[in-house]
């Protein structure tokens, strides 16, 4: 099956364009638009995400395989009505995925990246991972239950397409049923605030309602300040790829005890062990 993720890269760069385009001719005082060099850098993220993404889906082609093999009954992909299984499936596991990404810090080291830039427009939304080995597990149920693998990555794969539309601040609030129910720019916007009141909040997919049901919602009201609570002062690929792991081994080794050593890992970012 062809990567439409891959095939979409030129698109990608296309809308790039087009958005910097309506800034120049519309510009809006509110927005923050481009920097070259934090975009230079997003770009660099995405393509050793592609890079490495490569072996990686080789080795959940593998174990969605195998998991294919043992599901007790397998979805006929056929019929209309498991395309509908297969979409709220897959953004349920989404929204676990990325929640875990924020809640535990070994899987924020990765995850940190995407949230690195202090801009907030399409190229934002290629700034990924270079260690994007933690999705397995929030997919391996789907498997499990008999959905294709060719399935399961071709709704990630439109599910990841829908995302990068949401990276814009050039898309006001959309009607309120629209934002009742789907993810939207407006949504996404605040979910890479750095505003305490913006902090953890909206980890949806294509849809907005997990968040509405497990109470991690929060609409957009002040100015989104985006970026991380200590913001990074670089735009050098690797530092943006790696700072958060070397931040979690300095801490490691600056505790003794296995339980705070432990938590560093498990809990939350910024989570420190109580004084003695």
């Amino acid at each position: 099956m062809v990567d439409i993720i891959l095939v979409a890269i030129p698109f990608f760069l296309l809308f790039i364009v087009v958005e910097v385009a309506s800034l120049w001719f519309a510009p809006d005082d509110d927005e923050i638009g481009y920097s070259v060099r934090d975009s230079a850098t997003s770009l660099s993220m995405g393509l050793g995400n592609v890079v490495v993404g490569i072996g990686y889906k080789a080795v959940e082609l593998v174990v969605f395989a195998a998991l294919n093999l043992v599901a007790l009954w397998h979805l006929d992909t056929s019929r209309w009505w498991a395309w509908v299984i297969i979409f709220f499936a897959d953004d349920v596991a989404y929204y676990w995925f990325h929640r875990a990404h924020h809640e535990v810090r070994l899987l924020w080291a990765s995850h940190v990246v995407h949230h690195s830039s202090q801009y907030f427009n399409f190229s934002t939304a290629l700034r990924q991972t270079w260690t994007p080995f933690s999705g397995l597990p929030f997919w391996a149920p789907l498997a499990l239950l008999g959905v294709p693998v060719w399935a399961i990555f071709l709704q990630q794969s439109i599910s990841l397409l829908y995302q990068f539309f949401l990276h814009t601040e050039r898309v006001d609030k959309l009607p309120r049923p629209v934002e009742w129910l789907m993810n939207t720019p407006s949504h996404h916007r605040v979910h890479h605030g750095m505003n305490g009141v913006y902090l953890d909040r909206n980890y949806g997919g294509i849809l907005i309602f997990w968040d509405r049901l497990f109470r991690t919602f929060e609409p957009e009201g002040e100015r989104v300040v985006y970026g991380l609570t200590h913001q990074l002062r670089t735009y050098n690929p690797l530092v943006v790829a790696t700072h958060e792991y070397v931040a979690i081994w300095r801490d490691l080794r600056a505790d003794t005890r296995w339980r705070d050593r432990l938590g560093h890992l498990l809990r939350g970012p910024g989570w420190a062990p109580a004084a003695d």
